[in-house]
């Protein structure tokens, strides 16, 4: 069974964090949420979730993936903590998947991890002038090896089936889809 671990950061964009935790689990993928420090969540909206663990306990795991929800200021407050790039690097290093959603892939980019690839993120967050070397496609979602980006709250399901669909199967994917009723 895949394992991802999704760093839970104050400011976070609670749709785009549920939406991911959710549907990875009912793909029967384990999913640790892990509070940068010790106490609840406050999202950018504020509600607030309750993590598994801290990302100190959770950083003592082996992972498939990463995954950063976006939103603000949780995506600055997950780049602002020298863990996330560095648990970042390890994974693409390692041959294993990293994610970010919405304003979270600029995390990607600063750390040179999005340098050559394709990727999308939330309108003015890697487009433009600030990464040159990035391929910013403006797209719902991007795949571009073992990285995968998705462009905001809206494609938040589409990010996490992508991200389904990654570290199982097509068929795996496409039944969380049904179970879903979204067509």
């Amino acid at each position: 069974m895949p394992k991802v671990l999704v760093p839970l950061a104050q400011g976070c964009e609670e749709l785009e964090a549920v939406t991911i935790i959710d549907l990875l689990r009912r793909a029967n993928i384990q999913v640790v949420a892990a509070g940068l420090d010790d106490v609840p969540v406050k999202g950018s909206h504020g509600v607030v979730l309750t993590p598994d663990t801290t990302l100190d306990d959770a950083l003592e795991q082996d992972f498939d993936m990463v995954v950063l929800p976006g939103g603000l200021p949780g995506s600055d407050n997950l780049g602002a903590d020298p863990r996330i790039p560095a648990v970042l690097a390890k994974m693409v290093e390692s041959g294993k998947f990293a994610g970010a959603i919405c304003a979270a892939p600029r995390v990607l980019a600063k750390a040179g991890l999005l340098d050559g690839k394709k990727a999308t993120a939330y309108p003015g967050f890697i487009d433009g002038g600030a990464f040159p070397k990035v391929k910013h496609t403006g797209g719902a979602v991007e795949r571009d090896g073992k990285i995968i980006t998705g462009r905001g709250p809206g494609t938040a399901m589409d990010f996490a089936l992508a991200i389904i669909e990654a570290l199982t199967d097509a068929k795996t994917r496409n039944a969380v889809e049904a179970s879903l009723v979204r067509g």
